[in-house]
């Protein structure tokens, strides 16, 4: 593909469902499955590492409108993972539907099913159950090789070389390098050595984990889902159930939001099995509190940083160790970390002579946690990020010109990140671009506003990627309808990022028409194309050039088509602003004639399905630069202005990626300022509803501008690159360097509380 004038990318198109929404339409799980269903409910034990002694169920049965409960005893004995992966997945088979080994307090300990909601909640009080408490694991400093085994089971099992020891709490290790680290290091005028802690964030997406699920006229289950991850969620399900992929359908109605969370198959396997046992219709709707306690929140962090530079900043080598807390089950545990290192370090690649990354992810009795987005990134490059502001304010050299320095421009081979190179990279346009809309000169120093208030600023970069290179597959369907408008079937989940407009905008971009003839359906493992399903920031870079490759298939096809109705060869033939023409004279076949005659006597169908991976997976890049008014008395922090420039390629819609660019910064101030995670006496999460844990809201925002600097991606389709995860990772260190610099106190956990900068005092 080469870069030209588009007429439908790069376009702020809008979005395929935003009538349905704007207008209330019935269009998420709740509002469209049967009113019938069966209410499926979830007892969570109460402790942190236990085992069930006895459950009685007799009493709790006997409660009118109750059709079953099932404990440990009724579920099948082969474990799986819930991990939304490729298989072999690299998370561990750690999981039974029930366990009688309970490992954090929120575990399932029984399902009921019952009429209705009533019922099954006052049947939930009347279970009784005996368990043998054991000491919990909590700390996950002290996991590994710890005598107290998060999952001694005997048929525990890994199928990727990751690493992982259940006799040893671990769920992964990574270890990858690049030159001689201490010898640099030893050679360097500056070491900033230090330890970063990042929490276990909630996605807090405003729908919750929910799953229908009914026996469809064949005698199969039908799986109706808000899920990220049709085919994989599948695959789990044949795992944990013990019957064939081809008696399970799974599909997805719109998700009212994700982020990850909808990555893992958290709700899904429950009323599959109760629909299993009673052939009825069923429901799992998880509550606000199921969420906080029996979600996938991210992995807490603990990262250990040591970078070396020269007295005029040129950053020489990288010490990175991470230490990850996968929680109760192992599920994502060793991917996530991986992304800690080769989304920061590669940053700084410039003048890199030698790194070093190494990780350990460990069990503990606390909830599992999954995928949210960014994925490490986000833990990696507050860590990263803020080492180099540390070097900076050191030097007494300004932290733009230190990047300046060091950072990876267009062409450069990384190291760090599979020893890809940087084919198409604006990162040094994105700083210049951001530097100008900010105004960082007059925003940089600090200034007293008076009554204890100061003013300052602080900047951050950011890289994520494209897919997961080498692995993750997208499909497309595209066929030719009689009206001359076109059909997309996918397999990607549009979970609000609108990734159903920015593929229809790459087929009208392709066969020449509207967006609005183009209509999409998706995703459904009965009817769409395989596709791994919307994370890893693929599904634009992935599945939009599975998309045009089944739009070059089909306007092939068309040709051929065409060239049966006038009788010639198809190399005469060409398509051309929408429709076929025959080279050197005004003759022309429209779409239109091309369908009725494929289905009139034609051994030719008109449709096409391509798949795609990539061997590459191009990182996007981001700027991002914060103003902060910082009340040095309570230690309230108010963002008062936020710029963001970012290269995403070329943006196929430039409204939604701004719209993600805005969600994802705002979401990335929440984790720095707000969104803490504390556990009660019950080692549960104490910030268990929105009255505790607190996400930003508009009037927590100053101003906030997002724009662009494109690059064009070669491999990507129409230059595209992809944004979804980048967006969020510059707020933790741009905001924790702004506070150091009206402080004078480096933060290096996040959240930073108003308490905590309070009572902080400056470093000696």
């Amino acid at each position: 593909m080469e870069h030209k004038n588009y007429k439908a990318i790069n376009q702020s198109v809008r979005k395929k469902d935003s009538m349905q929404l704007l207008l209330g339409k019935p269009v998420y799980t709740d509002d469209i499955t049967s009113d019938d269903a069966l209410v499926v409910k979830l007892l969570r034990s109460p402790h942190a590492n236990a085992i069930v002694q006895d459950i009685n169920v007799t009493i709790a049965k006997k409660v009118p409108g109750v059709v079953d409960i099932y404990t440990w005893k009724d579920v099948p004995k082969q474990r799986f993972e819930i991990a939304g992966q490729t298989y072999p997945e690299p998370s561990p088979y750690d999981r039974l539907i029930i366990d009688r080994h309970v490992r954090f307090s929120g575990d399932i300990v029984a399902i009921i099913a019952a009429e209705t909601e009533k019922a099954a909640n006052k049947a939930m009080k009347l279970i009784k159950v005996k368990y043998e408490v054991l000491e919990p694991v909590l700390d996950f400093h002290t996991a590994k090789d710890n005598p107290i085994l998060v999952h001694p089971e005997e048929d525990w099992a890994q199928y990727c070389p990751v690493g992982g020891d259940n006799k040893r709490n671990l769920v992964s290790t990574e270890f990858h390098a690049d030159g001689d680290v201490e010898a640099i290091l030893s050679d360097c005028d500056i070491v900033i050595d230090h330890k970063y802690h990042t929490k276990a964030y909630n996605q807090a997406m405003m729908e919750t984990f929910r799953t229908y699920c009914e026996m469809d006229r064949y005698g199969r289950l039908h799986v109706i889902s808000s899920t990220q991850i049709v085919f994989h969620a599948r695959r789990i399900l044949s795992q944990a159930l013990g019957i064939p992929k081809s008696r399970i359908r799974v599909e997805k109605p719109r998700i009212g939001g994700g982020f990850g969370a909808k990555q893992t198959a958290v709700s899904e396997v429950y009323p599959a099995f109760v629909t299993l046992k009673t052939g009825r219709p069923c429901e799992l709707i998880f509550t606000r509190e199921e969420c906080f306690i029996g979600g996938c929140p991210r992995h807490e962090m603990e990262i250990h940083v040591r970078l070396g530079a020269s007295k005029d900043g040129i950053i020489r080598a990288i010490d990175f160790h991470a230490l990850s807390n996968s929680g109760a089950y192992g599920e994502h545990g060793p991917t996530t970390v991986g992304l800690t290192g080769t989304k920061s370090i590669p940053m700084y690649t410039s003048n890199l002579e030698a790194y070093r990354f190494d990780c350990e992810v460990v069990y503990t009795n606390t909830v599992s946690a999954g995928a949210y987005r960014g994925y490490g990134a986000t833990q990696g490059l507050f860590a990263v990020e803020s080492a180099v502001n540390e070097l900076a304010e050191k030097l007494h050299i300004d932290p733009t010109s230190i990047r300046d320095k060091n950072m990876v421009k267009e062409g450069m081979v990384m190291p760090a990140y599979y020893g890809e190179t940087a084919n198409a990279c604006a990162l040094d346009r994105c700083l210049d671009h951001c530097r100008r809309i900010f105004n960082w000169e007059e925003k940089y120093p600090v200034r007293d506003m008076g009554n204890g208030k100061v003013r300052t600023a602080g900047v951050a970069m950011a890289m994520q990627g494209s897919c997961i290179s080498n692995l993750d597959v997208g499909s497309a369907t595209v066929k030719l309808n009689e009206d001359g408008g076109y059909n997309l079937l996918i397999g990607a989940a549009d979970m609000g990022t609108g990734c159903d407009t920015i593929l229809s905008q790459m087929v009208a971009e392709s066969m020449g028409c509207s967006v609005d003839n183009v209509a999409v359906f998706g995703a459904d493992t009965d009817a769409s194309p395989y596709d791994s399903g919307s994370y890893a920031s693929s599904t634009t870079y992935i599945t939009g050039m599975a998309v045009y490759k089944a739009c070059e298939s089909l306007k092939k096809r068309m040709c051929a088509i065409a060239a049966e109705m006038l009788d010639c060869n198809v190399d005469e033939l060409a398509f051309e602003d929408g429709q076929v023409i025959r080279l050197g004279t005004d003759t022309t076949v429209s779409p239109v004639d091309i369908t009725y005659k494929a289905q009139c006597n034609s051994n030719l169908v008109a449709e096409a399905t391509e798949s795609h991976a990539s061997p590459v997976s191009p990182p996007p890049y981001m700027v991002g630069m914060v103003e902060i008014e910082l009340d040095k008395l309570t230690g309230k922090v108010d963002i008062l202005d936020y710029k963001a420039v970012v290269d995403c390629g070329i943006p196929i819609n430039p409204a939604l990626a701004r719209v993600q660019t805005e969600g994802g910064i705002v979401q990335g101030i929440g984790h720095t300022l707000m969104e803490n995670v504390t556990f009660n006496r019950f080692n549960r999460p104490a910030e268990s509803s929105f009255l505790q844990y607190k996400i930003p809201t508009r009037l927590d925002m100053g101003k906030l501008r997002v724009e662009f600097e494109h690059s064009y991606e070669p491999t990507g389709p129409f230059g595209a690159k992809s944004i979804g995860e980048i967006v969020i990772n510059t707020p933790g260190p741009a905001i924790a360097h702004a506070i150091y610099r009206a402080t004078g106190v480096w933060h290096r956990e996040l959240p930073i509380t108003p308490e905590q900068i309070a009572l902080s005092k400056p470093e000696e």
